[in-house]
């Protein structure tokens, strides 16, 4: 406290307003990011390239509510997801049913049935009024993203109350396990789940850990994990304002929710039931902008359950996000430590996969990505 004291009047102002990262957390060096990758030499499909042009260092705080204010984040190297991710090592992943294959040198050969499975959990209907993101998309956009097999399982019905009272799930013919005979007969199954209701507003929030339990009940016997998608709230405890999900990564089950993503709503920072619109936005605008952000939330989420840690390395999809704004900031991409990991456990051809991922952007008028993606691409064959 006596150095800080010994400080100009003008630092101990800049000092008071600046945000600290969180005790113990230190920015990595570029030589520690570029070690992290875990190649050396590192080859074009790696190189991070030129500062501030492909990846940039993961940026400072500057909220008490972002992630690395409030973690001291130790960062996962390749090396360390080789050693402790569950995917790759000589064992079957617990609670894993499907064929396994030891000597396989990724999941598609290891697991050479797995597949990701979405289910969306109530009405993404997109000629409601109310905003959604496309659910064949974001299925499509996590396909190219991993190179992996994704299905989409049919829609579980939510009924909502009309005053404060139960809430039902009615899911269709879930019960019916991957590769079983099914039956003529349509098999329908009534949970309750828990949730809150706020009195004032009737907004609902619904309880996750409820929602895992229904997700375990069906799981298919070759997934390698099963995503619900809802655009209900949620949250875990009773303290939260909301949480856009929570994955089980040992029991291979998550659930997400779009319902804060409209870039058209604000929230309360202290009451959980307080939404409303605050501004109008053209809708084909506000869909881009919000399949933008499921996106990235879906294949983030995903990555957690496949065992990919959060990134300190670059500006990532992976680093850590304590808000909606700094999730937001974030990009869609992965850094090459992360593109390794990935690389390393799914056995995509990168190329390959920035090709797919560049349509993927240009289809659906996301410029930004589109630009970054396509100069990606071009600096890795090295055609710049």
């Amino acid at each position: 406290m006596a150095a800080l004291a010994r400080k100009t009047s003008r630092k101990r102002k800049r000092q008071r307003t600046e945000i600290s990262f969180a005790p113990g957390f230190h920015l990595p060096t570029p030589k520690q990011s570029r070690n992290a990758v875990g190649l050396s030499p590192i080859p074009k499909l790696f190189e991070p390239g030129p500062e501030n042009v492909y990846f940039t260092k993961v940026p400072h705080p500057t909220c008490q509510d972002d992630w690395l204010a409030q973690y001291d984040e130790e960062g996962q190297s390749f090396k360390n997801f080789v050693r402790t991710c569950p995917w790759i090592s000589g064992r079957k992943v617990k609670f894993v049913r499907q064929n396994f294959i030891p000597e396989g040198r990724n999941l598609k050969e290891r697991y050479p049935n797995g597949k990701i499975y979405i289910e969306p959990l109530g009405d993404f209907n997109q000629s409601s009024s109310d905003c959604s993101p496309c659910i064949d998309d974001l299925a499509d956009f996590t396909q190219r993203f991993y190179g992996l097999p994704v299905v989409i399982l049919p829609v579980v019905s939510i009924k909502l109350p009309e005053s404060k009272g139960g809430v039902v799930m009615c899911e269709k013919d879930l019960s019916v396990k991957a590769g079983a005979r099914k039956s003529s007969r349509v098999h329908l199954k009534q949970l309750q789940l828990n949730y809150r209701w706020s009195q004032g507003t009737c907004h609902i929030q619904l309880k996750v850990d409820s929602i895992h339990a229904l997700l375990r009940q069906h799981i298919p016997e070759d997934a390698l994990c099963l995503i619900g998608l809802t655009m209900m709230d949620l949250f875990e405890d009773e303290t939260d304002l909301f949480v856009a999900g929570l994955a089980a990564g040992n029991q291979r089950v998550a659930v997400f929710s779009f319902a804060r993503y409209n870039p058209c709503l604000s929230f309360s920072t202290e009451h959980w039931y307080q939404i409303w619109c605050s501004k109008e936005l053209d809708r084909l605008e506000k869909e881009k902008i919000l399949l933008q952000r499921s996106c990235k939330l879906l294949v983030h989420e995903i990555a957690h359950l496949m065992g990919l840690e959060h990134c300190i390395w670059f500006s990532c999809c992976m680093n850590g996000s304590g808000h909606l704004s700094e999730d937001f900031a974030q990009p869609i991409y992965l850094c090459p430590v992360d593109l390794h990991k990935l690389q390393h456990l799914c056995g995509f051809d990168v190329v390959d996969r920035y090709r797919k991922l560049l349509e993927f952007f240009k289809r659906h008028n996301l410029t930004e990505e589109a630009q970054w993606c396509e100069a990606r691409l071009l600096f890795v064959l090295d055609e710049v």
